[in-house]
């Protein structure tokens, strides 16, 4: 009987990390195929359902593929074919694998929306012999939307698994001290590559609805906070918080990003630095909606000098706090 039994690996630790998302390309079906699984999210759009697949299906799968997939080729690695999202998480993987991989620890990644798919690695990691599971979901602040849903397609995929692996997921770390200082460090960084003297700094989370905070979403209270912790480190210049990338005509968390870069050189702000502290990577949200047209807004209201701080992406300080986050909870 001894030699009937199967090979069983065993006795590793999966760490997985979780972004949300990018097309494949800049394919109009690749880019409709993305929206769909990410605008079906009961978590990232929480009306009837029915209705809303009648409103998706037959209007916004039909004319918002074109407008994402020009913001997808403004930003487009083409060189090697990767939106920059995928590029920093395979790399931010990379580089974590080198600190903290060993014989029992296996480093590697998946995306909430396309590919590769949670499932995917899971089962992968699962075969390699990981009976513990780490996700690191890469939002430094939860929010439903986001870390939430993270969280349910990693359930979704254990419950159809007969051999379960023991779980741990870090919910967020907007409070975390190699977090709070890289993003100073990034923001220092900045202000010595310029020959100017931002009037203010401009600190833009992405956004949700607002009523979903009132339904008890932390999100916005983790988003102040970041700035809070910011400000205590970095006092120089001061810093605003704003939110980004709504969606439809419900009102969402405010200040809007878009009207403060809008209304600001009107008020004498001319000079300004914008951060987006909740994205773990460059992204459409951040090269193409605030590098490129929230600079263009600024500069057409009468703005002179827009500068843009990079997520921390692959950077050392990134990998260091990954490696922390990581470190804390293997058993």
């Amino acid at each position: 009987m001894k030699e009937d039994h199967p090979k069983i690996n065993f006795g590793k630790t999966g760490v997985l990390l979780i972004n949300l998302g990018t097309p494949d390309s800049t394919n109009w079906w690749d880019i409709r195929k993305y929206l769909k699984e990410f605008l079906s999210d009961k978590r990232v759009i929480e009306v009837n359902p029915i209705i809303w697949q009648i409103i998706l299906n037959l209007f916004i799968l039909t004319f918002r593929p074109s407008k994402t997939a020009k913001a997808y080729k403004e930003i487009w690695m083409n060189d090697i074919n990767k939106s920059p999202l995928r590029y920093y998480t395979e790399m931010q993987t990379k580089k974590l694998s080198k600190r903290i991989e060993s014989e029992n620890i296996i480093v590697d990644f998946a995306m909430r929306y396309g590919n590769p798919s949670i499932r995917s690695k899971i089962n992968k990691l699962q075969n390699k012999g990981c009976e513990n599971l780490i996700i690191l979901p890469l939002y430094p602040q939860y929010a439903s939307p986001t870390t939430a849903t993270v969280c349910d397609e990693v359930f979704r995929v254990l419950m159809k698994m007969r051999w379960q692996p023991a779980l741990k997921i870090v919910p967020h770390y907007e409070s975390e001290q190699l977090y709070i200082d890289a993003i100073v460090k990034s923001i220092n960084k900045k202000i010595n590559e310029i020959d100017w003297k931002p009037d203010l700094i401009v600190a833009s989370y992405h956004g949700i609805p607002k009523k979903y905070f009132e339904k008890g979403d932390p999100y916005q209270c983790y988003c102040q906070k970041t700035t809070r912790l910011i400000t205590d480190k970095f006092k120089q210049i001061k810093i605003i918080t704003t939110f980004q990338s709504r969606f439809g005509p419900q009102e969402w968390l405010q200040p809007y990003t878009d009207k403060t870069l809008e209304k600001l050189p009107k008020e004498g702000t001319k000079k300004i630095l914008v951060i987006s502290p909740g994205f773990a990577s460059d992204c459409v949200e951040t090269l193409e909606e605030i590098s490129i047209q929230g600079k263009e807004s600024f500069e057409k209201s009468g703005g002179e000098k827009f500068g843009f701080i990079p997520c921390l992406n692959d950077n050392d300080d990134h990998i260091k706090l990954l490696e922390h986050l990581v470190r804390k909870n293997i058993v």
